[in-house]
């Protein structure tokens, strides 16, 4: 019998990095509940977070208020075009130091 109960409700997008293991797993349990990873991931957090004794104390601590935001939440503006906002602050997307560093060995060479 499945752990966790999957609900729809509001969302946000966010980028985290797994353990390639985990990963895999979270495809597996996902297709175990015909859900998605992300409502996998998603219930597992809040199942996690409701059990810990422990950290439902901490919640309940003025420190806890103060936690500054560490996830990489995906922003989308009125038009439609997505933006990273990191510790709440917008950043726009780069490019890899590769996509980079090939732009700049084309420019040196004349071809853009």
């Amino acid at each position: 019998m499945p752990l966790l109960e999957i609900v729809q409700t509001r969302q946000i997008t966010a980028t985290i990095r797994l353990d390639e293991a985990t990963a895999s797993q979270i495809d597996q349990y996902a297709a175990f509940l015909h859900a998605t990873a992300d409502e996998v991931v998603d219930k597992a957090l809040a199942y996690v977070f409701a059990k810990d004794r422990d950290f439902q104390d901490f919640l309940r601590t003025p420190e806890a208020a103060q936690v500054p935001p560490s996830l990489r939440v995906r922003r989308f503006g009125q038009n439609g075009a997505a933006r990273e906002a990191v510790n709440g602050a917008a950043k726009r997307p780069s490019g890899s130091v590769a996509d980079r560093d090939s732009v700049a060995a084309k420019r040196a060479a004349g071809v853009e």
